[in-house]
């Protein structure tokens, strides 16, 4: 089976008025994650013997379960699009991954979402400026504009089946397909 990439969710971020010192990720599991994703297509080798004793010298038999997602606190307060300090250190941490040379060829889509609080307009607007302040960051530390893209999906795509849960406002950020 192979992997999609474009559908692979990067980081769920999620709005709290909550502050922690330390970032939830650093830089270097987020590299480790990413790393892990880009394929490379099979291995090629030689192997002489049945196709099961081939199969357990290459192992084969079963694969590795795939990588859903990783995820990033990020706080924002209610009805708003700025970074607090804690966003700050988290986005720090992914500008740092994303400046890595394993990653340097990676671009990613920010989605940004909010709950159902508002009008369908009013949300799109507010999603829009939730991605594009986590884009700006970015850029900010110096992230090319390229490899990010800001998009507003409003009250889309709910996290948690409840429409007015504080968990549904969030930014999640995927790579995109080349």
């Amino acid at each position: 089976m192979q992997r999609h990439i474009s559908v692979l969710a990067l980081a769920t971020v999620l709005f709290s008025t909550h502050v922690y010192a330390d970032p939830l990720q650093k830089s270097e599991d987020i590299v480790k994650f990413f790393a892990g994703t880009i394929d490379h297509g099979a291995a090629r080798g030689i192997c002489v013997g049945t196709e099961d004793e081939c199969k357990s010298k290459t192992g084969q038999k079963e694969k590795p379960p795939e990588k859903t997602g990783l995820d990033m606190l990020i706080n924002f307060s209610l009805d708003s699009s700025e970074l607090d300090a804690k966003a700050r250190s988290e986005l720090d941490e992914f500008a740092k991954a994303l400046k890595d040379d394993r990653l340097s060829k990676l671009s990613f889509v920010v989605e940004g979402y909010t709950d159902a609080s508002g009008s369908a307009t009013y949300n799109e607007g507010l999603s829009q400026r939730r991605a594009q302040s986590v884009t700006a960051f970015l850029e900010s530390n110096g992230i090319e504009a390229t490899r990010i893209k800001a998009v507003g999906l409003g009250e889309a795509n709910p996290r948690n089946p409840d429409p007015y849960d504080p968990v549904n406002r969030r930014v999640e950020m995927r790579i995109r397909a080349q």
